[in-house]
Protein backbone atom coordinates (compact mmCIF):
# COMPACT_ATOMS: atom_id res chain seq x y z
CA UNK A 1 0.00 0.00 0.00
CA UNK A 2 2.92 2.52 0.54
CA UNK A 3 4.81 1.44 -2.00
CA UNK A 4 0.89 2.15 -4.53
CA UNK A 5 0.89 5.21 -2.62
CA UNK A 6 3.82 6.55 -2.85
CA UNK A 7 4.23 5.73 -6.64
CA UNK A 8 0.49 7.46 -7.65
CA UNK A 9 1.63 10.43 -5.35
CA UNK A 10 4.70 10.82 -6.91
CA UNK A 11 3.41 10.70 -10.28
CA UNK A 12 -0.20 12.93 -9.76
CA UNK A 13 1.49 15.24 -7.97
CA UNK A 14 -1.86 15.25 -5.50
CA UNK A 15 -2.34 13.68 -1.76
CA UNK A 16 -3.23 9.97 -1.93
CA UNK A 17 -6.12 8.54 0.31
CA UNK A 18 -5.02 5.10 1.77
CA UNK A 19 -7.67 3.09 2.24
CA UNK A 20 -8.02 -0.97 3.01
CA UNK A 21 -10.84 -3.31 3.34
CA UNK A 22 -8.87 -5.25 6.30
CA UNK A 23 -9.48 -6.65 9.53
CA UNK A 24 -13.16 -7.29 8.90
CA UNK A 25 -13.14 -10.37 6.36
CA UNK A 26 -15.07 -12.32 8.54
CA UNK A 27 -18.47 -12.14 7.36
CA UNK A 28 -20.38 -14.01 3.99
CA UNK A 29 -24.26 -12.96 3.48
CA UNK A 30 -26.34 -15.35 1.90
CA UNK A 31 -29.33 -14.70 -0.50
CA UNK A 32 -30.75 -17.52 1.32
CA UNK A 33 -31.07 -18.53 4.77
CA UNK A 34 -30.78 -22.52 3.96
CA UNK A 35 -29.09 -24.59 1.56
CA UNK A 36 -29.48 -28.03 -0.06
CA UNK A 37 -26.60 -29.81 -1.03
CA UNK A 38 -27.93 -33.77 -2.02
CA UNK A 39 -31.09 -33.58 -0.32
CA UNK A 40 -29.72 -32.49 3.02
CA UNK A 41 -30.91 -28.37 4.17
CA UNK A 42 -28.68 -26.61 6.41
CA UNK A 43 -28.31 -23.48 8.13
CA UNK A 44 -26.29 -21.41 5.00
CA UNK A 45 -22.88 -20.52 6.18
CA UNK A 46 -22.70 -17.01 6.89
CA UNK A 47 -18.65 -16.39 7.55
CA UNK A 48 -16.33 -17.48 10.16
CA UNK A 49 -17.55 -14.72 12.58
CA UNK A 50 -21.09 -16.93 12.26
CA UNK A 51 -20.29 -20.25 12.25
CA UNK A 52 -18.67 -23.09 9.89
CA UNK A 53 -17.99 -23.39 6.47
CA UNK A 54 -18.30 -27.41 6.64
CA UNK A 55 -21.50 -28.61 5.29
CA UNK A 56 -22.74 -30.43 8.87
CA UNK A 57 -25.05 -29.71 11.35
CA UNK A 58 -22.22 -29.39 13.62
CA UNK A 59 -20.19 -26.44 11.69
CA UNK A 60 -23.27 -24.85 10.64
CA UNK A 61 -24.83 -24.22 14.53
CA UNK A 62 -23.88 -19.94 15.23
CA UNK A 63 -20.87 -19.88 17.78
CA UNK A 64 -20.77 -16.39 19.46
CA UNK A 65 -17.38 -17.46 20.54
CA UNK A 66 -16.92 -16.89 16.86
CA UNK A 67 -17.89 -13.40 17.04
CA UNK A 68 -15.39 -12.72 19.99
CA UNK A 69 -12.37 -14.46 18.28
CA UNK A 70 -13.12 -12.60 14.99
CA UNK A 71 -12.95 -9.09 17.20
CA UNK A 72 -9.90 -9.97 18.74
CA UNK A 73 -8.10 -10.90 15.11
CA UNK A 74 -9.24 -7.56 13.83
CA UNK A 75 -8.33 -5.53 16.60
CA UNK A 76 -4.89 -7.19 16.37
CA UNK A 77 -5.10 -6.62 12.81
CA UNK A 78 -5.47 -3.00 13.82
CA UNK A 79 -3.31 -2.34 16.28
CA UNK A 80 -0.30 -3.66 13.85
CA UNK A 81 -1.39 -1.25 10.90
CA UNK A 82 -1.41 1.48 13.83
CA UNK A 83 1.75 0.57 15.06
CA UNK A 84 3.06 0.29 11.46
CA UNK A 85 1.49 3.50 10.01
CA UNK A 86 2.79 5.76 12.94
CA UNK A 87 5.92 3.75 14.48
CA UNK A 88 8.11 4.64 11.84
CA UNK A 89 8.16 2.42 8.90
CA UNK A 90 5.73 4.70 6.97
CA UNK A 91 8.23 7.58 7.17
CA UNK A 92 9.32 8.57 3.93
CA UNK A 93 12.82 8.63 3.96
CA UNK A 94 12.31 4.45 4.43
CA UNK A 95 11.09 4.38 0.42
CA UNK A 96 13.98 2.04 -0.19
CA UNK A 97 12.93 -0.52 2.04
CA UNK A 98 9.74 -0.71 0.24
CA UNK A 99 10.85 -2.28 -2.69
CA UNK A 100 12.44 -5.20 -0.88
CA UNK A 101 9.67 -7.34 -2.09
CA UNK A 102 10.16 -6.57 -5.91
CA UNK A 103 13.41 -9.18 -7.19
CA UNK A 104 13.65 -7.45 -10.24
CA UNK A 105 12.36 -7.22 -13.90
CA UNK A 106 11.03 -3.96 -15.88
CA UNK A 107 8.78 -3.28 -13.32
CA UNK A 108 11.03 -2.94 -10.14
CA UNK A 109 13.62 -0.86 -12.16
CA UNK A 110 11.15 1.73 -12.87
CA UNK A 111 10.14 1.57 -9.04
CA UNK A 112 13.37 1.97 -8.00
CA UNK A 113 13.99 4.99 -10.33
CA UNK A 114 11.21 6.49 -8.45
CA UNK A 115 11.98 5.68 -5.09
CA UNK A 116 15.56 7.44 -6.18
CA UNK A 117 14.41 10.20 -7.11
CA UNK A 118 12.19 10.33 -4.05
CA UNK A 119 15.50 9.42 -1.84
CA UNK A 120 17.00 12.47 -3.64
CA UNK A 121 13.89 14.94 -3.05
CA UNK A 122 14.50 13.79 0.27
CA UNK A 123 17.94 14.03 1.10
CA UNK A 124 17.09 18.10 -0.24
CA UNK A 125 14.43 18.51 1.91
CA UNK A 126 16.52 17.33 4.99
CA UNK A 127 19.22 19.28 4.09
CA UNK A 128 17.22 22.65 3.82
CA UNK A 129 15.67 21.00 7.68
CA UNK A 130 12.60 19.15 6.31
CA UNK A 131 12.65 15.79 8.23
CA UNK A 132 10.08 14.32 9.84
CA UNK A 133 10.77 15.45 13.12
CA UNK A 134 10.24 19.15 11.46
CA UNK A 135 7.17 17.63 9.41
CA UNK A 136 5.51 14.92 11.01
CA UNK A 137 3.66 14.04 7.61
CA UNK A 138 6.74 12.53 6.36
CA UNK A 139 7.13 10.18 9.34
CA UNK A 140 4.01 8.49 9.72
CA UNK A 141 0.57 8.03 7.75
CA UNK A 142 -2.82 7.89 7.59
CA UNK A 143 -4.29 5.28 6.98
CA UNK A 144 -8.02 4.23 7.33
CA UNK A 145 -9.48 0.87 7.43
CA UNK A 146 -12.97 -0.18 5.49
CA UNK A 147 -15.89 -3.20 5.84
CA UNK A 148 -19.39 -3.17 4.14
CA UNK A 149 -21.57 -3.81 7.42
CA UNK A 150 -22.12 -7.52 5.50
CA UNK A 151 -24.27 -9.09 8.87
CA UNK A 152 -26.70 -6.28 9.57
CA UNK A 153 -27.71 -8.12 13.06
CA UNK A 154 -24.39 -7.58 14.30
CA UNK A 155 -23.72 -3.66 12.92
CA UNK A 156 -27.41 -2.70 14.72
CA UNK A 157 -26.64 -4.56 18.12
CA UNK A 158 -23.56 -2.16 17.88
CA UNK A 159 -24.37 0.93 16.88
CA UNK A 160 -24.85 4.32 18.89
CA UNK A 161 -25.13 7.81 18.92
CA UNK A 162 -21.58 9.56 19.26
CA UNK A 163 -21.91 11.74 22.50
CA UNK A 164 -19.69 14.55 21.05
CA UNK A 165 -21.47 14.68 17.66
CA UNK A 166 -24.88 13.24 18.27
CA UNK A 167 -24.18 11.02 15.15
CA UNK A 168 -24.81 7.63 14.17
CA UNK A 169 -21.49 5.42 15.09
CA UNK A 170 -20.92 2.26 13.50
CA UNK A 171 -18.89 0.55 17.22
CA UNK A 172 -18.47 -3.42 15.50
CA UNK A 173 -14.75 -2.23 14.57
CA UNK A 174 -12.35 -1.75 17.24
CA UNK A 175 -10.85 1.35 15.84
CA UNK A 176 -14.55 3.12 15.93
CA UNK A 177 -14.66 2.18 19.50
CA UNK A 178 -11.50 3.92 20.05
CA UNK A 179 -11.89 7.78 19.48
CA UNK A 180 -8.73 9.07 21.12
CA UNK A 181 -6.81 11.73 19.25
CA UNK A 182 -4.41 10.63 16.65
CA UNK A 183 -0.65 11.30 17.79
CA UNK A 184 0.11 13.41 15.13
CA UNK A 185 -2.85 15.41 16.15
Amino acid sequence: MLQMAVVLTWGAQLPVVKVGRMAGQFAKPRSAPMETVGGVELPSYRGDIINGFDFSPEARIPDPQRMLAAYTQAAASLNLLRAFSTGGYADIHRVQSWISDFTGGPEAARYRDIADRISDAMAFMAAAGVTGETAHELAQVEFYTSHEALLLEYEEALARIDSTTGLPVAGSRPHDLDRRPHPSG
